[in-house]
């Protein structure tokens, strides 16, 4: 099957042999319609390790006939299996890729975090509210706002700069500010990687 060519292929996962080659294998469809769970097998007994093309093959078969959450669980699958190549810190970050938004295909997980995370931040900050940074200045304080300042880094509401936490709270607020450049770049990463291939 190296660097070979079909229009179709018809075969059932159990009769593929154990250890397979698929660099270059290119098809339009494989047959029996089956979940990826029960293909994706597959790729992990390929010689040659990790073969990106062989997702991409079946992650676009998948596309062709509009089974997109499918074709998502095989570019999850693809990261994953990619995270296995890389060095120490390359896995790290990418399992807090993972974790947070699925490597950019689980977009509502962000949203679950972001909450949980303002909800965190506004609870803490309502309950024991900083300092003014300078008495006299600044907007009112507001826990939610705070927080949301705190999270978001391009938006700036003019919250975190008119407070200044100290103690636990301050770690806190690192905490939030690193949290939310975290999601933030995770997020362009699976919309850039969206993106890509469309």
């Amino acid at each position: 099957m190296h660097y070979a060519h079909f229009k179709i292929i018809h075969a059932k996962p159990e009769v593929w042999p154990a250890r397979v080659r698929l660099e270059g294998l290119t098809y339009e469809t494989l047959a029996p319609r089956l979940p990826a769970a029960q293909r994706l097998a597959l790729l992990e007994r390929d010689e040659d390790g990790f073969v990106q093309h062989a997702y991409e093959q079946l992650a676009a078969s998948y596309r062709r006939v509009g089974d997109d959450a499918e074709a998502r669980a095989v570019q999850l699958a693809k990261q994953r299996r990619h995270r296995t190549t890389l060095l120490w810190h390359g896995k790290l970050w990418g399992y807090l890729q993972d974790a947070t938004v699925g490597y950019g295909f689980r977009p509502l997980r962000a949203m679950a975090w972001l909450l949980a995370l303002l909800l965190l931040g506004s609870v803490a900050y309502g309950l024991n509210q900083p300092p003014a940074a300078e008495r006299g200045k600044g907007p009112d304080f507001n826990p939610v706002i705070y927080a949301l300042d705190l999270l978001l880094p391009i938006i700036d509401f003019g919250q975190d700069k008119a407070f200044a936490p100290t103690g636990l709270y301050q770690w806190l607020s690192y905490l939030l500010i690193a949290a939310g450049w975290i999601l933030a770049t995770t997020i362009a990463a699976g919309v850039t990687r969206n993106l890509n291939r469309q």
